[in-house]
């Protein structure tokens, strides 16, 4: 069982930026593409960046902010968020998948089957 811990969310005002890190116990087959996933109280749970062979892919709402890396010899994913506004603000979801061909074509979270707990984020104006 691949196991996901998040940190580093917290509290900003506008225009801020946290780094969010996602700490993976292994790095095989099984986390060939990862990713971050976020949740606002009310709205369903949406794909924001995800790396596969080193290739990042982000949602259209955080494109030019949000910047996603993996340490692969660390087994460590990154979310680094500038410029955060309050539609930014949800729980953070750290995921793996270990289908390759799919993970880098879909945010669907049916083919993500291992998850973090999440890390909260707030952003106040």
């Amino acid at each position: 069982q691949v196991q996901l811990a998040e940190s580093g969310g917290g509290s900003v005002e506008v225009g801020g930026a946290l780094r969010l890190s996602c700490v993976a116990s292994e790095y095989t087959s099984r986390t060939s593409c990862m990713a971050w996933f976020r949740q606002a109280p009310g709205k369903e749970r949406e794909g924001v960046a995800r790396i596969r062979d080193g290739e990042p892919t982000y949602a259209d709402s955080v494109t030019g902010r949000f910047t996603v890396s993996r340490d692969s010899a660390k087994n460590i994913l990154y979310l680094q968020m500038n410029s955060l506004n309050p539609e930014d603000s949800a729980m953070y979801y750290c995921a793996a998948s270990p289908y390759w061909a799919l993970c880098g074509t879909t945010w669907s979270r049916d083919w993500y089957p291992y998850w973090g707990q999440g890390t909260q984020v707030t952003v106040s104006s």
